[in-house]
């Protein structure tokens, strides 16, 4: 049986996607240093539970592969700009 998503945090993760990718775009040279084929996981400071639900999807269903991306921000992108960042493998 399917999981049920809770609508609210599925609203919030998705606005916060739409402004990573709005950053992206307005930083081309941003977007053209990132892998092909990324995994993104949004980390907002300020909402502990979106936080900790995108780390446990991750955990879960992990990247398939694909390198990961993640992007540490604010909730209200007003105040600042995300901080995008690839681990580097050890």
């Amino acid at each position: 049986m399917a999981e049920k998503i809770n609508p609210d945090i599925a609203k919030r993760n998705i606005a916060l996607t739409g402004e990573v990718m709005r950053y992206l775009l307005e930083n081309p040279k941003v977007f053209q240093s990132l892998p092909e084929q990324f995994e993104l996981v949004i980390l907002p400071e300020d909402d502990p539970e979106i936080r900790m639900y995108n780390l446990e999807l991750l955990d879960k269903y992990g990247s398939e592969g694909k390198p990961i991306v993640f992007a540490r921000m604010k909730s209200n992108p007003l105040t600042s700009q995300p901080s995008i960042f690839v681990p580097l493998a050890a």
